[in-house]
């Protein structure tokens, strides 16, 4: 799928015109996704914000020579950063430091997400936003609390950004396996934090591993991210691949509202697989479409081992999901 999705995402015949808003476009994530942004074609309309920083990365990208406008807005020019967006990707927010968990960043980050919901809310309430800003399975909710009261959510048109696990684990599966990642698929689902991020192994070719390389290379999809941060060791978390998985996402959300088919990716949505079990918001596979979210898609059939990861992932859930919506409920 993703030689697929990044054939699409890159060809040049695009049938429609879509902007798109980039919140936090001067930081690690935001400077290499915005790059990535402008080279796929069907962005013709490319804007960049940030509280610093935004207009120079906007001039520096803007000598990419694809057929797309890009402009950068400085914090008092959010509105019109806004206005008419299709897509809004939130990759705003303070880095991981050794140590951090994607947690420890909630009450930084959480403030920082509100203040642009409400902004996406007033000035572009019917685009796809897409939420990267850690910690995902309480940033999203923070979101969704925000548009619901404003009276414009549409759980169809948000989405938290669980991609770089889909593509770590096409990568470790790979090393393990000794086959092209490319060509590994391997469904991601929970949440986007820890022991929330369930690989589905048994969905791939390599269901029968041996249980301790099952049992490591879970632990290494789950906690991945652990390795950049400690490798940077203080000059920042993972920022280059998550824009990749930004952009694919991105990319994956444009098609969809263009019309192509067949467009499915593992993303984190406000979702009835769990939702009588107190789990809002759940990622699992997602077909996309003009609406956004065409077909939630069940998990399918898993291993007892999987069976287990789910339910430790689910508890962790609920308590996530709860600290973002009780943030906005205390902090409107």
């Amino acid at each position: 799928m993703l030689s697929r999705i990044a054939t699409r995402s890159f060809s040049s015949s695009a049938s429609n015109a879509y902007k798109v808003a980039v919140l936090g476009a001067g930081g690690g994530i935001g400077q290499p996704l915005s790059l990535l942004l402008k080279l796929n074609h069907k962005v013709t309309d490319l804007a960049l914000y940030d509280i610093k920083g935004a207009p120079g990365v906007a001039a520096d990208v803007s000598h990419v020579p694809t057929n797309s406008t890009v402009k950068g807005y400085n914090p008092d020019q959010l509105k019109e950063a806004l206005t008419g967006a299709d897509v809004i990707v939130i990759p705003a927010g303070v880095p991981r430091k050794p140590g951090m968990t994607r947690d420890d960043l909630f009450n930084t980050n959480a403030s920082i997400v509100r203040d642009l919901a409400k902004a996406a809310a007033e000035y572009a309430p019917k685009a796809a936003i897409a939420v990267i800003a850690n910690p995902v399975n309480s940033t999203v909710p923070i979101v969704a609390e925000v548009f619901r009261s404003k009276g414009v959510y549409n759980p169809k048109k948000l989405f938290g950004v669980t991609t770089l696990d889909v593509l770590r684990a096409a990568r470790f599966v790979s090393e393990v396996a000794g086959t092209n990642p490319t060509q590994e698929h391997v469904p991601v689902v929970g949440g986007h934090s820890g022991i929330t991020i369930v690989p589905l192994l048994s969905q791939t070719t390599h269901k029968d591993l041996p249980k301790d390389t099952k049992d490591s290379l879970t632990h290494r999809i789950q906690f991945g991210g652990d390795e950049v941060v400690k490798a940077k060791d203080g000059a920042g978390s993972a920022t280059l691949s998550m824009a990749q998985a930004g952009a694919r996402f991105t990319g994956a959300v444009l098609n969809g509202l263009d019309g192509e088919k067949d467009i499915i990716e593992c993303t984190f949505v406000d979702s009835p697989l769990f939702k009588d079990e107190g789990v809002e918001f759940f990622s699992s596979k997602v077909t996309l479409g003009p609406e956004g979210v065409k077909q939630v898609h069940g998990l399918g059939e898993l291993s007892d081992y999987e069976e287990d990861l789910v339910k430790t992932a689910k508890e962790t859930l609920i308590k996530n999901i709860k600290k973002g919506t009780d943030f906005v409920d205390q902090n409107p």
